[in-house]
């Protein structure tokens, strides 16, 4: 339940204030055992909603979080997902209540419970495929967000052909916002700033080898950019996502009151 049904069964004598107060309470957060407490409540105090890092957790832990959050808010996005936490996530949840991500690094666990959509648009853009993995963690914490999301995948600037051919698909879709995702050289999202009139998320990768090698060179070049490009830490998919996601929802909320005039 959420702030808004509580007070409007306290306005409809649905609810006396006692029980209000104590359900209001409850919202601030869920204990799971001694290892977590889930911050149920900061999707409606920030606009992000909680997720589950999988890195640096036991995969039982990892089930008893997902678990707790699915019965408090209806669905749980996690990201960094190793072998045996898609194991125990595979043994403890049907196959319908789970969403993989390409790879099956980035998951959302729900028990049917839809999205609320906003009307933001979040395209996210890679340089090679060897970005995907980062830019899905990207891609579904904008969708779990509420925003519809553009994937384009391989258009690195090793053959600007491939974006070249892709732009359409941009002037189409009208995104809100874009996230654009590359390792090695980090050059994407400088060129994407140069050609979009709308705000651009560089996430640097931590692919390549060499002097540059986890994403470093990456970042500092992104960091560097001669377009305007807002740039997140190397591999920070969720960051990415939802600050992209922030943007475009901010964007349809704005856009809605026009259209409602």
């Amino acid at each position: 339940m959420d702030l808004k049904s509580v007070l409007d069964n306290v306005k409809n004598n649905k609810t006396d204030i006692e029980t209000a107060e104590a359900t209001i309470r409850s919202m601030g957060y869920v204990s799971v055992t001694d290892i977590a407490k889930i911050d149920t409540f900061r999707k409606h105090r920030t606009g992000v909603m909680e997720a589950i890092l999988a890195e640096g957790k036991t995969p039982e832990d990892v089930v008893k979080i997902a678990k707790a959050q699915m019965n408090a808010s209806g669905r749980v996005l996690i990201t960094r997902i190793g072998d045996k936490h898609k194991e125990a996530l595979q043994s403890n949840f049907n196959s319908g209540e789970i969403e993989w991500g390409i790879h099956s690094t980035t998951a959302v666990v729900h028990n049917g419970t839809p999205i609320k959509k906003t009307g933001g648009v979040v395209a996210v853009i890679t340089a090679g495929t060897a970005d995907i993995d980062v830019a899905e963690e990207a891609k579904m914490t904008a969708s779990e967000m509420g925003c519809d999301t553009i994937a384009i995948y391989d258009v690195g600037v090793a053959g600007l052909h491939r974006l070249v051919n892709e732009m359409a698909i941009l002037k189409d879709k009208k995104p809100d916002s874009i996230i654009v995702a590359a390792g090695r050289e980090g050059t994407l999202p400088t060129v994407v700033s140069a050609l979009v009139d709308v705000p651009v998320v560089g996430l640097p990768v931590s692919t390549g080898y060499g002097a540059g090698a986890k994403g470093e060179a990456a970042l500092l070049a992104m960091l560097q950019s001669c377009s305007v490009v807002s740039v997140v830490n190397i591999d920070a998919g969720f960051v990415a996502g939802a600050f992209a996601a922030r943007i475009a929802n901010q964007v349809a909320e704005a856009r809605n009151k026009i259209m409602g005039q």
